[in-house]
């Protein structure tokens, strides 16, 4: 991008990194797989492919089912987890319970979503234990804890270390409970933390990922990632019933598949999340402006005066409007250093005029 595309008119849109296009490598893959034939429905070469990297890549043989949307990652992993009369315990800002339009709970065939706070988007094992303590185990008018749903990197961007992930595992698994991992920003977290993906999820007790593609540079490809294979023993099944079972299944697959490959899916991530660095560092220094939680991964949530949001919307930059003064920025795979540098840029201009 040149800066003479950086007028006043340009419109660049921080409101998520769902807004970005795909990599090029990934698009490159798709129009490679349509050419020729396959086997359909998840029986042809670059699914099997995807399954070993995913394998290679958590040190250990996962059961792979890849999947077009987010919230079928989310509900049906769950669903493989849950019973009707099952209850999951979740952030109460977490995607599951405020963003997925009752899916989770279709998908189980009723089971219910427990909320739970939390500071900086945060389960703690203390606020668990609390809630289970209460939960009316074995007593039959009640819902039975049955798995415990953690969002890495979480709703408000901060993430989760491998001995917090662990630690609240082993309340769940205490109390009979599965883990399961909403990692629709799971690159994002993993390039932050800088540790092997095996640490941050079945070695810390998760039992299955909702890994997510979509944000982090594919067009439209998740993958449920089971760590004990019998839990995936009718998910099939499941994926079937629900409309999930895409009959060219290598056009998943091709997304997913170059995604992995040489560490795509890192590079892209450690972009967004440089990005967003960037950015809220840039905007840290301005006066008046506070940062509501820590940058950890690739979500920017910042207070700034009046006069500066309402300039930054008129020179044509998109953000959400979260609460009150709260923004929301979220950087992506493609977000191009020349935009946050104007984007602050004209923040410091409109900050010194107010």
């Amino acid at each position: 991008m040149t800066d003479a595309m950086l007028t006043d008119a340009f419109l660049y849109d921080f409101r998520s990194d769902n807004v970005a296009g795909a990599a090029p490598e990934v698009v490159n893959a798709l129009a490679a797989a349509a050419v020729g034939s396959a086997d359909p429905y998840g029986l042809d070469p670059l699914t099997a492919s995807v399954t070993r990297r995913l394998s290679a890549l958590f040190e250990a043989e996962v059961t792979v089912f890849p999947v077009a949307t987010g919230t079928a990652a989310n509900a049906l992993a769950l669903s493989a987890l849950v019973p009707p009369y099952g209850a999951v315990y979740c952030h109460q800002e977490s995607h599951i319970n405020v963003d997925e339009c009752g899916a989770p709970e279709m998908a189980t065939g009723g089971a219910k979503l427990v909320p739970l706070a939390g500071e900086g988007g945060k389960l703690t094992p203390a606020a668990l234990t609390a809630a289970l303590a209460g939960a009316g185990i074995g007593v039959v008018h009640r819902v039975q804890p049955a798995a415990l749903s953690l969002t890495q990197a979480t709703e408000a961007g901060t993430v989760y270390r491998p001995q917090e992930v662990a630690a609240l595992s082993d309340v769940a698994h205490a109390h009979g409970m599965a883990v399961h991992m909403d990692g629709a920003r799971f690159a994002n977290a993993l390039a932050r933390l800088g540790c092997a993906p095996a640490e941050v999820t079945w070695k810390a007790g998760v039992d299955v990922l909702s890994l997510g593609g979509t944000k982090g540079g594919c067009l439209a490809a998740e993958a449920v990632v089971f760590f004990n294979p019998a839990l995936a023993e009718d998910f099939g099944f499941r994926r079937k019933r629900a409309g999930h079972l895409v009959s060219k299944g290598r056009f998943l697959s091709a997304q997913l598949d170059a995604w992995l490959a040489d560490d795509l899916w890192l590079r892209l991530a450690r972009h967004a999340n440089a990005m967003a660095d960037r950015l809220s560092q840039g905007l840290a220094v301005l006066p008046g402006a506070e940062l509501a939680y820590p940058v950890e991964a690739n979500e920017i949530f910042v207070r700034l005066p009046a006069a500066v949001a309402d300039g930054l919307e008129a020179a044509g930059y998109r953000f959400y409007r979260w609460e009150g003064d709260l923004l929301r920025l979220v950087t992506a795979f493609d977000t191009p250093q020349a935009v946050v540098n104007s984007f602050l840029k004209i923040a410091k201009d409109l900050s010194e005029k107010a």
